[in-house]
């Protein structure tokens, strides 16, 4: 197995990773490699916006004509006299 060094890594990262380390009972080290190996797994999808992924769900199902909604000016806002 290969080995990496990771420098310059604030404070606050290694702070969160060692106590995310601990609640798993893992080294900072067993952590950090788990971390990489389920992020950079085969078939883990990248993030996906909702929109997109509703278009695509909807897209076999064919689109819809929806009629123009009539608009009327903005009302005037009411006087309120003191």
């Amino acid at each position: 197995m290969g080995s990496i060094l990771i420098r310059r890594i604030d404070e606050e990262t290694k702070s969160r990773l060692r106590i995310r380390a601990a609640r798993h009972g893992h080294s900072m080290e067993q952590e950090a490699r788990d971390i990489l190996r389920r992020s950079l797994a085969p078939g883990n999808p990248a993030p996906v916006h909702l929109v997109d992924a509703i278009r695509r769900r909807m897209r076999p199902l064919g689109g819809v004509d929806l009629p123009a909604i009539p608009r009327e000016p903005i009302p005037e806002p009411p006087v309120l006299d003191e």
